[in-house]
């Protein structure tokens, strides 16, 4: 993990437009099939009912102590433009190579070396819904990095090798990835991320995040990001009897901050790095309290034995969890859509109509990024007013009229800040047309959670 640092004046001429027959805009996570306020969450079978695997935790601490050789044999440490870091990347690669996944590395330039990012692809799945999984690779200068982050790489290496192992077949593609050069401002995830075409970007349904799950002083900690995978992962602790608390000390300083940044739900887990445990999170989860959660943050002594087991089989176990689980469908996704495509016809500077979309499946309340995609046709749009009503009536105004706003049609998606509504429940477009001479309807539109 990275150091912190008004109504409009009648107008006396007026075009006579046609009304376009314009696609809505492909800027949403999904695509659904044309139907009324449905979600794209397609049925399956097999997988569906298929629990996660156990992760053998001995397999986990094969890799770190890979890892830890690997620095020993290379100046002490795995750190970007270091030959420690194409050794890891190379030791990943192979294991990726043998059990059947399609791999990448994609280079880069920081600092004046060569970076280096890993991507694996499981065969299968819908290339519209991938489903994400990483963590940085690279370690810092001063040390082996394998608390900080040899624990979340091999967490997902493994998760990565049981997929093969059990020859999942997931409703969504399964990606896993290893970055570089995090340690230096998350540059590896930002370069991927940042020079993905914007098609493919849409199509990541999620990215979870592992970096640092085997402090030798755990707490456990879970990204309160996406509520879809954050309800994965607390449901999971909580049926083993461990209590969670919310991460905080990681926010903006791991490789899941390139993903929230570009639109895509995020979630992951933590065991905390150099705060210090307060008495009652050591009365929670054990350990001492007083004592940073990794005394050997960022130092030469984050080697094999600054590993707590616990932690790190538990995180894995959980990943493995949230993989199996929002990859197959058992759950609505991150960017799970809903969608109403009847038309509906407004009134020339009439009073507004509403089209509603029933929201069901959903936990929790809705995102802070919730996408509304609009596709109105209309001879002039700046007549049109254009509200997002949630299900107990609070509108969020997505656009006003405009007198100078003189194209047709209102075909583009906005983002709403509507995190205090439930997500269940009916929402509506509301739209009026508040000057006379120009005619339209809603073609249909979309909530994208």
């Amino acid at each position: 993990m990275t150091t912190p640092q008004s109504s409009l004046p009648r107008r006396i001429s007026r075009r006579t437009a046609t009304v376009t027959g314009l696609a809505l805009a492909a800027a949403l996570l999904t695509a659904v099939p044309a139907t009324s306020a449905t979600s794209d969450i397609p049925v399956t079978t097999g997988s569906q009912a298929l629990a996660a695997p156990d992760i053998p935790l001995a397999n986990v601490k094969a890799h770190l102590t890979q890892f830890q050789s690997i620095a020993t044999a290379n100046g002490g440490n795995r750190a970007h433009g270091r030959p420690g870091y194409k050794a890891s990347l190379d030791y990943v690669r192979a294991k990726l190579d043998a059990a059947g996944f399609t791999t990448s590395v994609q280079q880069f330039s920081s600092s004046g070396a060569t970076g280096y990012n890993l991507v694996a692809d499981w065969p299968g799945g819908d290339p519209n819904q991938v489903l994400m999984a990483g963590a940085h690779l690279d370690s810092v200068s001063s040390g082996p990095g394998i608390n900080d982050n040899g624990s979340g790489s091999a967490a997902v290496l493994e998760t990565a090798l049981a997929v093969s192992r059990a020859q999942l077949q997931p409703t969504k593609h399964l990606r896993f990835a290893w970055w570089g050069a995090e340690e230096l401002g998350l540059v590896g995830s930002k370069y991927y991320v940042n020079n993905l075409p914007a098609a493919d970007r849409s199509r990541i349904a999620g990215y979870i995040n592992l970096d640092m799950v085997g402090s030798p002083n755990p707490g456990y900690f879970v990204y309160d990001d996406d509520p879809a995978i954050e309800k994965v992962f607390k449901d999971w602790y909580a049926g083993i009897g461990v209590p969670t608390e919310i991460e905080t000390e990681g926010d903006g300083r791991s490789d899941h901050a390139s993903f929230k940044n570009a639109g895509i739900p995020v979630g992951g887990l933590f065991t905390g790095a150099s705060r210090t445990k307060t008495a009652a999170q050591a009365t929670k989860w054990g350990g001492t309290a007083g004592q940073a959660f990794d005394r050997c943050y960022h130092s030469s002594c984050d080697t094999t034995a600054n590993i707590n087991d616990t932690a790190l089989d538990r995180n894995s176990d959980a990943l493995a969890h949230a993989v199996w689980t929002l990859s197959t469908g058992a759950t609505p996704p991150p960017g799970t859509t809903f969608e109403n495509t009847a038309d509906v016809a407004i009134p020339d500077n009439g009073a507004a109509v509403t089209s509603a979309i029933s929201v069901t499946g959903r936990t929790g309340n809705a995102p802070a990024t919730l996408r509304v995609g609009v596709d109105i046709k209309h001879t002039w749009r700046g007549d049109l007013v254009v509200d997002l009503l949630a299900p107990d009536g609070t509108a969020y105004r997505l656009k006003n009229s405009s007198s100078s706003d003189s194209a047709d049609n209102v075909t583009t998606t906005y983002t709403v800040d509507a995190s205090t509504e439930p997500a269940n429940g009916d929402w509506r477009l509301r739209v009026q047309d508040v000057a006379a001479q120009d005619t339209g309807y809603i073609d249909s539109w979309k909530l994208t959670f």
